[in-house]
């Protein structure tokens, strides 16, 4: 009998951040090394990884890491979990094409070359668990799920998928092999769960792709389209539609312009003819209605471009008169007012907007009926519901049991979360540490809530600084308070306010020094206190303050 035991580090009650941990006799399995971007509040925060400790303090029984696709949700936290540890990764050649690409942009484990290409007919003995793995569809070639295969049955982990019967070969789902893994016997399916609140039917990538030709044909401007780096069948889409409509392909982002020339390489993207792309800088030799500029952004988020192209700050383009703005992605809801803002933006500069979601529904991951065929192809004793927020996770559940699975056979787990097969049966085991690590620039893990907080203080409040110097010895000041402030109020109209401040900093500094005991931190702590009070008072806002105390020698 084997021990078994499935923990998840990322991935759940959360969008993005994928990574989830398959125990099997001693050995870990990892699947996927996802981040996810930062939300509105988390201010400055670059991109947010899993808490990865576990696997740092178990690095010797680590087997492999297993990829499912070229995503960042999939991919982005490898380089933070190889400068760690050194394992072997695996994955589909788009995918490890792509997942070098995160890797080389780390200078800590540019290196690292421990790469293997695997497919779907790729079998992998690690004494005694044997890994392997089928095609599914989504928004990205070569995407795959995992299975390994236990003396119990097979662990399936789904990956982010959809079934879509109009797929092309390099995104079709192979229904065969999934009937033949439910055969074989499933123990545990961890399942996508990102769009299981939602019974509408998905648009195929046929008339997804139908859809956009249209949209590009019918109008006579210039096109800005709005795209994310990696969704590699909506850029399939777009250039198919500008080698129809006799329009020419300029690339802005620099994300998009190392993904695209990775996926020709390797001829997971097809250009009807060579002249379909241009530079930039040859965009002054076309007229308006032979171009389509193809947005991305950094890091492929393609709105903060739009931003910049609407108030005129991006390298390349600024929007004018006649444009459209095609945006073709479906942002999250967490961007949804930014969104609002930007369209509001670029209408302002004489652009038009068009969502490609006012027409169609559309999404990278199946609903709730998808979810329901995959529990019917698979038969699993056991259901997993992961990646996504815990309306989706419990939509899923929901789903499954409405095509008989037991509700006590369902488990919706927490971050950190260890659930362990023993006797027949799942059962909790404890937990490990999971969370949120935040990446800002070179530092990894020490922007915490506290930062956070000051931060947020900062954009909301603004900063107080309040400079003052004394003679510890003589108790007395020798330069009175000097008050400095930043995006708290406007300086000439508030004078007074910051006269009476640099007043009362002078009294509570007196009367402290006429005290018996003096400590640094207690009186700075007391102009803190004093001075919060008082400017609230006149204010109503609590920026932060920021007490400098020097001595005289």
């Amino acid at each position: 009998m084997s021990n078994i035991s499935l923990t998840t580090l990322g991935g759940v009650r959360e969008n993005g951040k994928n990574m989830y941990i398959a125990e099997i006799d001693g050995s870990i399995f990892v699947l996927d090394a996802g981040l996810k971007y930062p939300e509105n509040e988390q201010l400055g925060v670059d991109v947010v990884i899993p808490n990865m400790d576990y696997l740092f303090e178990n690095s010797d029984r680590i087997a492999g890491v297993f990829l499912t696709h070229g995503h960042a949700d999939a991919i982005g936290a490898l380089p933070y979990l190889l400068a760690e540890t050194k394992v072997p990764v695996f994955g589909s050649e788009l995918t490890i094409e792509l997942a070098k690409l995160f890797v080389k942009g780390n200078d800590t484990v540019k290196k690292f070359n421990d790469f293997h290409v695997i497919d779907e007919n790729t079998e992998i003995d690690f004494g005694g668990t044997v890994v392997s793995f089928f095609r599914t569809t989504h928004s990205i070639p070569e995407s795959l799920g995992v299975v390994l295969k236990t003396a119990e049955g097979n662990i399936v982990y789904t990956g982010d998928f959809k079934f879509d019967q109009t797929a092309s070969e390099s995104y079709a789902t192979d229904f065969a092999r999934l009937a033949e893994i439910g055969r074989d016997g499933v123990l545990a399916l961890l399942s996508d769960s990102a769009n299981a609140d939602s019974n509408i039917q998905v648009a195929s990538e046929s008339e997804v792709g139908d859809e956009i030709t249209q949209t590009i044909a019918d109008w006579e401007g210039r096109i800005i389209v709005a795209a994310v780096a990696s969704n590699l069948s909506r850029i399939q889409q777009v250039f198919d539609a500008a080698a129809d409509t006799g329009r020419r392909v300029v690339l802005t982002g620099f994300d998009v312009e190392n993904i695209v020339r990775t996926a020709i390489r390797l001829k997971k993207l097809s250009l009807a003819n060579e002249s379909l792309l241009i530079k930039p800088k040859e965009m002054s030799r076309f007229e308006d209605h032979e171009l389509i500029i193809l947005e991305t952004g950094r890091m492929g988020e393609p709105i903060n471009g739009l931003r910049k192209m609407s108030i005129g700050r991006h390298r390349y383009v600024e929007i004018k008169d006649g444009d459209l703005v095609y945006i073709v992605t479906t942002p999250s809801t967490a961007k949804e007012a930014v969104v609002a803002r930007v369209e509001n933006m670029i209408y302002q500069a004489g652009g038009v907007v068009k969502l490609i979601t006012q027409s169609l529904r559309v999404s990278g991951h199946g609903n709730a009926r998808d979810l329901q065929l995959m529990i019917n192809l698979l038969q699993p004793n056991y259901l997993f519901p992961i990646q996504g927020e815990y309306r989706e996770l419990d939509a899923h559940a929901k789903a499954a049991m409405a095509v008989g699975m037991l509700p006590e056979h369902i488990f919706i787990p927490k971050k950190g979360t260890t659930m362990s097969y023993e006797h027949g049966d799942f059962v909790p085991a404890g937990a490990v540490s999971a969370g949120d690590v935040l990446i800002d620039g070179n530092a990894i893990g020490d922007v915490g809530n506290v930062v956070l907080r000051d931060r947020k203080v900062l954009s909301e409040d603004g900063i107080f600084i309040v400079a003052i110097t004394v003679n510890r010895r003589e108790k007395k000041i020798v330069a009175k308070a000097r008050v400095h402030t930043r995006g708290f109020v406007y300086l000439k109209k508030s004078r007074d306010i910051l006269r009476e401040s640099s007043e009362l900093i002078n009294q509570t500094v007196e009367e402290y020094l006429q005290g018996d005991d003096f400590d640094w931190a207690d009186l700075k702590g007391k102009v803190r206190d004093n001075l919060t009070k008082y400017l609230f008072d006149q204010t109503k806002r609590r920026p932060a303050i920021l007490p400098v105390v020097m001595e005289a020698k």
